[in-house]
């Protein structure tokens, strides 16, 4: 394990235990999620270290990179992403009609290949070999591990994308640096996160799926992103709400919390989340960050 000293939204070295809680989908060890007493970021601490953390993603049933649909959270799963690939395409077709695409974190390509479909160049990043292996054999994509990150050519993307992804990254600043690295001038940033200011997190506490410890390193908000990609030269575009996931995380905590589904608990306190949100400053579940690279960086 390895010990945080410094924040990294400020840079600042005092902090207080926020949470502690437990790896519920694996190992079953505990957790500690401290807050920056300056900044009041939300970061685990002390955490996996960038080779250590590979054994908390050893299951075949670990989602983002399984095609199984076995069971109902699964079969919920591939619902909701089947929709969200087309939202996720018309919100970029937003920023550009067709140009050039990197998705970080692909996981197996379905995205992308929806993306390349439609007329868009494509390229994926993806770290786990037997995800990359899926995209490239049964898509035909160009997906490659995460050390390409070094040697991209830069100004190369219109669009640069992570979907839940920024949150397993061991180091932000560098990635977001690469990120700005690799965009076209004016380029867009799009980036999904669980949002540790939404009701359903309140509601379920140490059992909030959203925290998947300890693979998510850093648990965002509205407030922690916006200063992190402000200080990188981003400016932000757009706050878009991700609906569907209060209901997804609600179905996840609800086995966690009581080790059963109970999907009619799990659906209302989904509902509940997202009502709440509508007056709280859309505080959603998890959130879409529209960020435009500064003009000249």
């Amino acid at each position: 394990m390895e010990q945080i000293h410094t924040c990294a939204i400020c840079g600042k070295n005092s902090f207080s235990v926020y949470l502690e809680s437990s790896d519920y989908f694996l190992s079953k060890e505990k957790f500690t999620i401290v807050t920056c007493d300056n900044c009041e970021f939300l970061f685990l601490n002390p955490r996996p270290d960038a080779v250590e953390i590979s054994n908390y993603y050893k299951s075949e049933e670990y989602i983002s990179h399984s095609n199984t649909k076995r069971g109902v959270i699964n079969k919920v799963y591939h619902i909701v992403r089947k929709r969200n690939h087309k939202n996720k395409y018309n919100l970029i077709q937003t920023i550009k009609r067709k140009g050039t695409l990197l998705d970080i974190g692909c996981a197996t390509g379905e995205f992308l290949n929806y993306c390349k479909n439609n007329g868009w160049k494509v390229m994926g990043i993806e770290p786990d070999e037997d995800a990359q292996k899926f995209a490239k054999t049964q898509y035909n994509l160009d997906v490659f591990p995460e050390s390409l990150l070094n040697e991209a050519p830069a100004n190369k993307f219109d669009v640069i994308s992570m979907w839940h992804v920024l949150e397993h990254v061991h180091l932000l600043e560098p990635r977001i640096e690469q990120i700005k690295t690799y965009l076209q001038n004016d380029g867009v940033a799009i980036i999904a996160v669980p949002n540790a200011a939404c009701k359903d997190a309140e509601i379920y506490k140490e059992f909030w799926a959203g925290y998947d410890l300890p693979r998510h390193l850093y648990h965002f908000t509205q407030k922690s992103i916006l200063e992190l990609f402000k200080k990188n030269e981003f400016t932000l575009i757009e706050t878009i709400p991700m609906k569907f996931d209060s209901y997804y995380i609600s179905m996840l905590s609800e086995k966690y919390k009581t080790g059963k589904g109970n999907l009619v608990k799990a659906f209302l306190n989904g509902y509940i989340s997202n009502r709440w949100a509508k007056g709280n400053n859309n505080n959603y579940s998890s959130l879409i960050f529209v960020l435009k690279k500064n003009s000249g960086k």
